[in-house]
């Protein structure tokens, strides 16, 4: 199964990293978030991704062909001119790297990259920015066994704020970052049918608009529910809360 990753965007609230990079390839534990999504996926068994990039493309181009220099030890004989990788610890990875246009919307590059994924039975696709330890192989199973064209990760939002309970103008509880009150929201991960296509007009299409509302109307939208971790990079106050969970050694998105 193929894994679409959404790439493209400009990151305009993370934009003190942003300006210089595409929000993907902002690092977390010294390694862009886009591989640590990755690498959710091939934890499951999933290694064949397709990019959808826009922003900043060639950052990501770049990457992926210098993988080698970024997992490996090499030796440069630079009299010889040659180039001797030593510990190869790259992944088993097979890339595509699509160029989805600078302007496009989430729905606009899924519609981009369908040409790629037309002869799939279903695909996975996910935002560049959120990890989690989703079960991947639960959530395609999922998908399998109830027909539908789509299938969204539904998981409580994250709590940013203390709540605080105000009677008179006297606060009665403070509770510092709240347990959700039962609500969940779109946490990406989706599995889809290549169906889903006919639900994507053109560039300036917002799959959490048009396409979702369409599929849900249509009854062609369910959710798979993840109670477990799961949070999304949007701000710098979010990565240094990803870069604090690193450096305990237990993320709990490392499933692998």
């Amino acid at each position: 199964m193929k894994c679409v990753l959404l790439a493209g965007g400009l990151g305009t609230r993370l934009a003190e990293e942003t300006v210089r990079i595409p929000k993907p390839m902002v690092e977390i534990g010294g390694r862009p978030i886009l591989w640590h999504i990755m690498k959710i996926y091939a934890a499951h068994g999933i290694n064949d991704f397709v990019v959808c990039c826009g922003y900043k493309g060639y950052v990501i181009k770049e990457y992926f062909a210098n993988y080698y220099l970024h997992g490996a030890d090499v030796t440069f004989d630079l009299r010889k001119g040659t180039t001797e990788i030593v510990n190869n610890q790259t992944e088993p990875w097979r890339v595509t790297l699509i160029d989805t246009g600078q302007e496009s919307m989430t729905g606009g590059r899924l519609r981009r990259v369908m040409p790629y994924l037309k002869d799939e039975e279903a695909f996975c696709m996910t935002y560049g920015d959120g990890v989690g330890n989703i079960d991947v192989t639960q959530l395609i199973a999922f998908h399998k066994a109830h027909g539908r064209m789509a299938t969204v990760t539904a998981v409580p939002p994250a709590a940013r704020f203390g709540r605080l309970d105000i009677s008179d103008g006297h606060v009665r509880e403070f509770s510092e970052k709240p347990a959700d009150d039962g609500g969940v929201i779109n946490g990406g991960y989706f599995v889809l049918s290549p169906q889903v296509a006919r639900y994507l007009e053109d560039d300036a299409t917002i799959w959490e608009r048009a396409p979702l509302m369409g599929l849900a109307h249509d009854g062609e939208l369910m959710a798979y529910e993840h109670k477990g971790f799961w949070q999304p990079m949007d701000t710098i106050r979010e990565k240094q809360e990803l870069e604090a969970f690193w450096a305990t050694g237990k993320a709990p998105w490392k499933i692998w």
